[in-house]
């Protein structure tokens, strides 16, 4: 199958001291040579520094076509979560009783709802990323990986703008909020986000040959929702194995650690380094498929 790369990357290696000399069809002055990639890295921080203009050209296109002819415009970035909050809220707080590890259900399930957004967003985006930009990538050639890394920005921009109106509902429920917020919030968006782009980029990967994926997307998305304590804890679960299967989930880590400056109680350590190293396989894994395949992208999209 074809492979396209950019001209300017190329490498001319001098084959003539392969020619076999038992070849007597060559002429022995003749050169050949090959055109290969000059970087075959998984990843390179050098290249798509080198075009990091794109990752503002794609992202705000991105944000600008999701709110284009909108009446709320940016205010469907709230009002999505805090729907959302309200439904949980009646049917998990005030009628199933969920216990919301003593704090007000509504400040326990937005929390929880704000890394979930940042997650199913950014996967559903950046999973469908490379097949709605086929035709900009047949024309030219830049890092494929900046098309997935924009849809999850994206996603981080409807977060920020959901975080204001936490901080509102914090306010509200005269919620008290620990200073370890400056640190912990941070490294949980970084945890949500890792995971978005992990799944993402294998996604986009395989949604280029396999179209059945854009119907196994949100089916997964669904299932993960459920799997993920964001509308309960996980300590409802009596069952210890259980616990253990769903702390797999890297959201696990992103949601915890989110709350817990608000909470106040430490997540236990052992389940954090799973939900964080199932992260961080996922991620390689991810980024290596999408780096194996993206030479093909051009020919299948």
């Amino acid at each position: 199958m074809k492979r396209i790369f950019m001209v300017t990357l190329y490498k001319v290696a001098d084959l003539s001291q392969n020619i076999s000399a038992s070849n007597n069809d060559l002429n022995p002055g003749t050169l050949e040579y090959a055109i290969e990639p000059l970087n075959k890295r998984w990843f390179d921080a050098g290249e798509l520094w080198r075009y990091r203009e794109l990752f503002y050209f794609f992202t705000w296109r991105d944000i600008k076509i999701k709110y284009k002819q909108t009446t709320l415009g940016f205010l469907w970035a709230i009002l999505q979560p805090l729907i959302m909050m309200a439904i949980f809220t009646f049917f998990f707080g005030k009628t199933l009783h969920v216990p919301s590890q003593d704090i007000p259900y509504p400040v326990y399930v937005f929390s929880g709802l704000l890394i979930w957004n940042l997650f199913s967003s950014g996967l559903t985006n950046a999973a469908n990323s490379m097949v709605s930009n086929a035709q900009i990538i047949k024309k030219i050639y830049f890092p494929r990986l900046i098309i997935p890394v924009s849809s999850i920005l994206v996603a981080l921009f409807d977060f920020l703008m959901a975080l204001v109106l936490f901080v509102g509902i914090l306010i509200f429920y005269r919620q008290p909020v620990s200073w370890l917020c400056l640190i912990v919030w941070p490294l949980a968006i970084l945890v949500g986000v890792m995971a978005a782009l992990g799944l993402g980029a294998a996604f986009a990967a395989l949604n280029v040959k396999y179209r059945d994926f854009r119907y196994v997307i949100p089916f997964l998305v669904q299932v993960l929702f459920f799997l993920s304590p964001v509308i309960y804890p996980i300590s409802m679960l009596k069952y210890p194995g259980l616990q253990y299967i769903l702390v797999c989930s890297p959201l696990y880590a992103a949601i915890e650690l989110f709350r817990f400056p608000i909470t106040g109680l430490v997540p236990q350590l052992d389940f954090l380094g799973i939900s964080f190293l199932s992260g961080i396989i996922l991620l390689l894994i991810g980024m290596a498929y999408f780096k194996k395949t993206e030479d093909f992208f051009a020919d299948l999209a």
